[in-house]
């Protein structure tokens, strides 16, 4: 995985758990790589998975099953869902009008290009 310049390291594995989540690839109740193991594999510090465990523990879309292992957390996918879907109406959403109306593009416009969008999706 490489990593960006702006966003912390253990976030950005965390936002990698949470896409595998989302995806299928770690389904409720699937046992996710030991810390050793993933500190491993991404090739980064023990010390960073733990941290990006303990967040992502604290946002109830793991458990810590002692001397078993972390576990995806039964209501993961919804937390995730809920989470991604309130960052968008309140961050990226308002971002994209400001830009758009900066650019002067009317909402005819970008509704033009939604649909357009959407159809091509189908």
């Amino acid at each position: 995985m490489e990593f960006e310049n702006n966003k912390s390291i253990f976030m950005q594995i965390a936002d990698n758990i949470a896409e595998k989540v989302i995806n299928g690839t770690y389904p409720p109740g699937q046992k996710i790589p030991s810390v050793r193991e993933l500190a491993s594999e991404m090739g980064v510090n023990p010390n960073t998975i733990m941290r990006t465990y303990s967040e992502l523990q604290s946002l109830n879309i793991i458990d810590n099953k002692r001397g078993i292992g972390y576990f995806v957390n039964d209501e993961a996918q919804k937390v995730i869902l809920d989470k991604k879907r309130s960052d968008f109406f309140e961050k990226v959403l308002p971002d994209f009008i400001r830009q758009a109306e900066l650019l002067g593009i009317s909402l005819s416009e970008l509704k033009k290009h939604l649909n357009q969008l959407n159809n091509e999706s189908k």
